[in-house]
């Protein structure tokens, strides 16, 4: 007895110390004070790792870990989260902390064609070891056209002599801009609505009756009609839940941080008029994280709203999101806002049925809700007797590219592009004509200008091979090539696929090596394009095509 026995060969031995990384005490105390007495719950990850990321420029493994024993989580649950997102340094072992000071350089489409690439050159030829300059994907302002983000100061018509100094004052922060605040929202009537509502004055069926009515459909791309959404989320067994998309990644799209910019609570007295109507408990607003600015508007208002509310209020949380462009995925925005890596969901069950933490979500892009006060208030059919060609309805189009005027122009759906340059933006650039455009972004696809008569609107643009979705129109000119736009999107698509699809993962990538071949293989591509648009699991992978498809289709000169 007692007597030691020698283990047997490949037997287990106890380990003397825990496997995986060891815990450093510095590190924990420092994560405890940059977490303070917040909430530890598993879908405040993506907030924590923003205190990290914002206190020390980048994350490391000892804070990772000691943020994972803190929140009670695998430290790989945590790893895996923060390796996901474009806006989260994760330092490897070894692995030298990034220059104090980021400038990145948009390589959108609208970019590109206003210089981006010169741009970046010539500022990595300005700044030395402390400065990082890195190119990114579309920060939402293609109307601006180039632009240099200087830590989260957004640059517009960019260039060396722009940026420079303020990478030497270091002026980081984005300005904020004049808006309609909440004292002046209610001077002129703003939450009358929403009072009237939570009152007892106003009832839910007729609100349903007259969004029906009305026509809006969803303003974020996929166009389902609004009124039919909160019916169907209404039926569904409480608690219900609501998810705000403000993720706005998509190429050549803008138009919800210029309405965030200046008229922030419209949005939110149409949101939460939405939730009233719908019987929602809580209310989650998903904000990218280019959009700085609007953070801070939308932080300052929402503690000036909770502070004097006009009548009772909803939980309502903003979350930041960290650079995903899948995150404007309904349900992969739903993961991201539950702590997790922004993968969209597969389908059945849909988001109305099970979303946000298992429960009936009413998801709606920013935009929708946008024109909810003045739908009810002007009547639905203010809003359905804008439009042309038989469309019904107004449409905030994002322009950008080779005209004279970019912004957001509000127009009758159903116009057509030319007129959209002639009336609103100003006819197009000295020197340009009208070759080609990109109606829905950079997954709407590609159209010629002898099709510039067509109706810009759901639904109309199908039977060309394009689609709408956020209603981004990117002008092309004679000094341009389709051929390179779809080179340049499906860069974006190849960078920003998630990686949970096979179709979408390889496809993207492969996609994108056989167009970079001076001569297109255009049957091995239409093959792939099928494969693609069938078989993935969310519109990434299943609109990624559509750029390739029109160039073929349309252009087929530039590629043979």
């Amino acid at each position: 007895m007692g007597e030691h026995k020698p283990a047997l060969r490949g037997s287990r031995r106890a380990r003397a110390l825990p496997k995986g990384r060891a815990l450093d005490p510095r590190a924990l105390a420092e994560v405890l004070e940059l977490l303070g007495d917040a909430p530890r719950r598993r879908d405040l990850l993506l907030e924590h790792l923003h205190k990290l990321q914002d206190h020390f420029g980048h994350l490391s493994a000892p804070h990772l870990v000691a943020l994972a024993r803190e929140m009670d989580l695998a430290p790989a649950e945590v790893f895996e989260v923060a390796t996901f997102y474009h806006h989260f340094d994760v330092l490897k072992d070894g692995d030298a902390p990034p220059a104090p000071i980021t400038v990145r350089v948009c390589d959108s489409l609208a970019c590109e064609l206003a210089g981006a690439k010169s741009l970046l050159a010539s500022l990595r030829e300005c700044f030395g070891a402390d400065v990082r300059v890195v190119s990114a994907p579309c920060v939402g302002r293609c109307e601006q056209a180039p632009v240099a983000v200087v830590g989260q100061n957004p640059v517009p018509q960019a260039s060396a002599e722009k940026v420079k100094p303020l990478v030497e004052t270091k002026r980081l922060r984005c300005p904020v801009a004049t808006y309609v605040d909440y004292d002046a929202y209610r001077a002129s009537g703003g939450y009358s609505l929403y009072a009237q509502c939570m009152a007892g004055q106003r009832d839910a069926e007729t609100l349903m009756q007259a969004m029906e009515g009305s026509g809006l459909r969803g303003l974020g791309g996929a166009g389902f009609p609004a009124g039919r959404k909160w019916r169907l989320v209404r039926s569904e067994p409480p608690p219900r839940l609501m998810a705000v998309n403000i993720d706005e990644g998509e190429p050549g799209t803008f138009k919800d941080r210029f309405y965030l910019e200046r008229d922030p609570h419209r949005f939110l007295e149409g949101m939460l008029i939405a939730a009233w109507c719908v019987g929602i408990e809580a209310c989650y607003v998903y904000l990218r994280d280019e959009y700085a600015g609007c953070r801070e508007i939308l932080g300052r208002e929402l503690q000036r709203l909770q502070a004097d509310p006009p009548a009772p209020l909803p939980r309502i949380e903003l979350r930041r999101g960290a650079g995903a462009y899948i995150c404007g995925e309904e349900s992969a925005m739903i993961e991201s806002i539950e702590g997790k890596r922004g993968m969209p969901r597969l389908r059945p069950p849909y988001v109305a049925q099970l979303g946000l933490f298992d429960r009936p979500t009413l998801e709606h892009n920013m935009e929708t809700l946008y024109w909810v006060r003045e739908i009810l208030e002007k009547g639905p059919d203010w809003f359905a007797g804008h439009g042309r060609r038989g469309r019904k309805g107004l449409r905030s189009f994002s322009v950008s590219g080779r005209v004279k005027k970019p912004g957001v122009h509000l127009a009758p759906a159903g116009i057509s592009v030319r007129e959209l340059i002639d009336e609103y933006c100003g006819g197009m650039q000295d020197g340009h004509r009208l070759y080609a455009y990109l109606p829905g972004g950079a997954s709407g696809g590609i159209l010629p200008a002898s099709l510039a008569d067509v109706a810009l609107d759901f639904d109309t643009l199908q039977p060309y091979g394009c689609f709408i979705g956020s209603a981004a129109i990117m002008v092309l000119s004679q000094a341009d090539r389709a051929r390179d736009a779809a080179m340049n999107v499906m860069r974006f698509f190849a960078d920003e696929s998630c990686g949970k699809c096979t179709p979408c993962r390889v496809g993207t990538a492969k996609a994108l090596s056989l167009i970079e071949d001076p001569l297109w293989d255009q049957d091995l591509i239409e093959q792939l394009s099928a494969v693609m648009a069938d078989a993935s699991i969310c519109g990434l992978g299943q609109a990624a095509p559509n750029p390739l498809r029109c160039v073929m289709k349309y252009f087929a000169d530039e590629i043979e």
